[in-house]
């Protein structure tokens, strides 16, 4: 795959085999060549782990110190008092039952985290096969499913994120703007890293996490030594 001219100048203040200090890497990041838009700094996180078994499952959510520069859209699913609690709250949309035939026929996705009451886990589930893989079902352990509506709306507007492993049992996620700078970028690194070292599972066995990997949106990746 030939790479553009600015990821190959970019390349060239990478050592792919060196492991970095995350530090290092953040500032090796921020002195690669810029783009025209704010690019999203990405974790990425191997682990020695299954999750084809339940009981290696690595799923988790934390607030970062410094946001995630996105301003995530929040979808609720209430009704009453708490559908209004949630349109105090800042919910960008707030509906029930009339919601599902939006999001099924019309293939409505114009949120990031959807949120529900209990009660409403009934009507949500019929959209399981939707959500599902784009995952945006909401999930307890998440706190997406909660009678505390406008505490998980503050969460979310104010920089929560979720980490779940994929098929390949790595970890996705961004974890901040290369605006923000180093200072900010290595609090949130720290943040999320502590939060999936203590999310590591009794039933994991060997080496819990392989590789670490720091970078731009638009850049090569960087590995970062977790000793």
């Amino acid at each position: 795959m030939k790479r553009g001219k600015r990821y190959q100048e970019s390349a060239k203040l990478v050592d792919p085999k060196k492991q970095y200090g995350a530090k290092e890497a953040i500032e090796i990041i921020e002195k690669m060549p810029k783009t025209k838009f704010d690019q999203t700094v990405e974790l990425h996180v191997v682990l020695g782990v299954d999750s084809k078994h339940a009981d290696q499952q690595v799923r988790g959510t934390v607030v970062l110190p410094n946001g995630t520069g996105k301003t995530q859209k929040v979808l609720v699913f209430a009704k009453g008092s708490k559908a209004d609690e949630a349109k105090a709250a800042g919910a960008d949309f707030v509906g029930a039952e009339e919601l599902i035939p939006k999001i099924q026929n019309e293939n409505w996705f114009d949120y990031d985290v959807v949120v529900a009451t209990p009660d409403m886990m009934g009507v949500v589930g019929r959209l399981g096969k939707v959500l599902g893989p784009k995952g945006l079902m909401p999930n307890p352990k998440s706190g997406t499913v909660t009678m505390d509506v406008k505490k998980a709306i503050d969460e979310i507007k104010s920089g929560k994120v979720e980490y779940r492993l994929d098929k390949n049992n790595i970890i996705h996620l961004g974890f901040g703007k290369l605006s923000f700078g180093a200072e900010k970028l290595l609090e949130n690194y720290e943040v999320i890293i502590n939060a999936i070292i203590k999310a590591k599972p009794v039933a994991a066995k060997g080496q819990y996490i392989k590789s670490v990997a720091i970078a731009p949106s638009m850049g090569p990746g960087l590995y970062i030594d977790q000793k």
